[in-house]
């Protein structure tokens, strides 16, 4: 199936903005996050933590919530970007299995899942961590992994468990991304 007869936007990978390119595959939107505006995010994360770490030449490059070269933003940046699109995060506890995740709930709680799973890259040499995100769209669940070259649609909502039961036992969080209630 592919994403551009089904509608799919599906952002591919570039350097290591995988949060980045996560982001706009879950909102389904080009530049519905650009990496100014989580740079923005990131040094208010800085700004209003009460532990602020002293200055040294390194900060440069590796500030406390992104590598300021390549992306890899952390876990702060992604929750503090959903709050800013009224979206909470639920972090699924990982002794459960995916089983006990609602996946076909009615009330249009889940907006979508985030993981973030172990990553090798460059002939293995460089190990880290890499953000994917998975979104029901137009009843079909997909995997939007940037890695991907395009997007892949889940047969069916077994299938969807299954993976994440895979991710879960590899080392792998997953992260609920619910509407707010009113």
């Amino acid at each position: 199936m592919d994403s551009k007869k089904t509608g799919v936007y599906h952002e591919k990978q570039k350097l290591q903005f995988c949060l980045l390119h996560a982001l706009n595959n879950l909102f389904q939107q080009q530049e519905a996050f650009t990496r100014a505006r989580l740079n923005e995010i990131s040094g208010k994360l800085v700004l209003e933590d009460p532990s602020k770490k002293t200055w040294t030449p390194f900060s440069i490059v590796f500030k406390p919530h992104h590598n300021a070269f390549t992306g890899n933003y952390d876990i702060n940046v992604l929750i503090a970007a959903l709050e800013e699109k009224d979206k909470t995060v639920v972090w699924h506890d990982r002794r459960n299995a995916a089983s006990t995740i609602d996946l076909d709930g009615a009330d249009d709680s889940l907006f979508g899942i985030v993981l973030n799973v172990p990553a090798r890259r460059y002939a293995l040499l460089w190990k880290g961590r890499h953000w994917i995100t998975m979104r029901k769209i137009g009843g079909v669940w997909y995997n939007l992994d940037s890695d991907l070259p395009k997007a892949m649609p889940f047969e069916s909502t077994r299938e969807v468990r299954g993976f994440l039961d895979y991710v879960l036992s590899n080392g792998g969080e997953v992260l609920l991304v619910m509407n707010q209630k009113e």
